[in-house]
């Protein structure tokens, strides 16, 4: 179901002061309204994250951990983190959570601290195959300070090849491997990876950013009884604020919040952490177990009708919130595909194809899962991708109509 719209008066309060700003708070609230946010990290937060947020612990700063503070006055700021750490650990089945990472490849960034040194080799998913920034690019800290070796799909299947993972894991004896991805769509298979793990004596780094809200829903397979580290986000399905975590055990808890702070970050941000608790206790509900397997439900009609439409949907399907599919059946790349649906109000993101020279589109259904559209509207949305796409665009107008008119019976906050 939608959630109720945030409080009016801090809106108005903002218009009064800062106008401009305000006027780009607006702007972007209609922007969520009147478009099809498919964005596959992407959520609407409940109004109780969005309030805690904008709470006084804003205002708080409280380096270190609760009760080993590095400032005064951190009473409140301890009780809202040891909620939050409570909440996480429940949820996740996990013995340790450390809940200050700012962000999901902040969280990554924090278990390769705790666990490698400069130089390490590290097995994870190829960027072309759906690695993540994290796993290995030339362009990020990983990139930069380990020896990545990259892992793939099988080009039949669109599957983990989980032999050339043991194979690349024999001949290269990696410090630790990641199972993890941005766009692959199935589940993971983490007792697999466990086991070529203890096989070559690496760390299992599990990069859960994806499906963790689903994982906290019952609709994914939980890495947390077999990774020795696993590092998500708080926002995506898990509906929380921006942010990232890390579960592990007992004997690495440590470590982990040592690399966390005082070596990676600085101060935590306290109103963020609440309202991570508030995300984390909304996702304990049954409410929330519903919405979670509606959302997989909803991305398997999704992916079925696109493919009806014509599109190349990979691995011919999802076990997740997540499609990623070629148009060039359409006839056109992804870039020009995710130009066309922005112009009709579609949002979305486009993604490495293995074993393609273009790139496809990655989408999700977890937003529009929020506002509380169901079956019906999936076929729709497919429907208005074909539309959107043939013609040379020249349909965008009618297609954004449409659009305006389904979103209009989903406002994401309420009337």
């Amino acid at each position: 179901m939608p959630v109720t719209a945030p409080p009016a008066e801090e809106t108005d309060v903002l218009r009064r002061q800062d106008p401009e700003i305000a006027d780009v708070l607006l702007g972007e609230a209609r922007r969520q309204a009147d478009g099809l946010q498919l964005i596959a990290g992407e959520n609407f937060t409940s109004p109780a994250v969005l309030a805690a947020l904008g709470s006084p612990l804003a205002n708080k700063y409280a380096e270190g951990y609760p009760g080993n503070r590095y400032h005064g006055g951190c009473e409140y700021a301890d009780a809202a983190e040891r909620i939050a750490v409570r909440r996480a650990t429940a949820l996740f089945g996990a013995a340790h959570a450390n809940v200050q990472a700012h962000s999901g490849s902040s969280a990554v960034l924090a278990a390769y601290a705790a666990l490698l040194k400069p130089g390490d080799t590290v097995l994870a998913m190829g960027l072309g195959h759906g690695g993540h920034l994290t796993h290995g690019s030339p362009a990020n800290f990983s990139g930069r300070w380990f020896d990545f070796v990259p892992y793939g799909v099988d080009a039949e299947t669109g599957l983990v090849d989980h032999e050339q993972v043991a194979a690349l894991a024999r001949h290269h004896r990696p410090k630790a491997i990641v199972c993890g991805s941005v766009s692959y769509p199935r589940h993971l298979d983490h007792a697999v990876f466990r086991a070529i793990a203890d096989e070559v004596g690496a760390y299992l780094i599990a990069d859960a950013a994806h499906p963790i809200g689903l994982v906290a829903g019952g609709a994914a397979p939980n890495p947390v009884p077999y990774a020795d580290v696993v590092c998500a986000t708080t926002h995506k399905v898990l509906r929380g604020p921006r942010g990232g975590m890390i579960l592990c055990g007992e004997e690495l808890a440590e470590r982990i919040d040592r690399a966390v702070f005082p070596f990676t970050q600085g101060g935590a941000q306290m109103h963020t952490i609440a309202a991570k608790a508030v995300a984390f206790g909304e996702a304990s509900t049954p409410a929330f177990s519903a919405y979670a397997h509606q959302v997989v439900t909803h991305a398997r009609v999704l992916a079925s009708a696109l493919e009806a439409e014509g599109f190349a949907v990979t691995t011919g399907g999802t076990d997740t919130h997540l499609v990623t599919a070629d148009p060039a059946p359409l006839g056109v790349d992804g870039r020009t595909a995710r130009a066309r649906l922005a112009a009709a109000g579609i949002v979305l993101d486009t993604c490495a194809l293995p074993y393609g020279d273009g790139r496809g589109i990655r989408l999700g259904t977890a937003a529009v899962t929020t506002q509380g559209m169901g079956i019906p509207e999936m076929a729709r949305i497919a429907a208005l991708f074909g539309l959107a796409l043939r013609d040379d665009g020249a349909e965008a107008a009618r297609v954004r109509a449409e659009v305006r008119e389904l979103t209009g019976g989903f406002p994401p906050y309420g009337r």
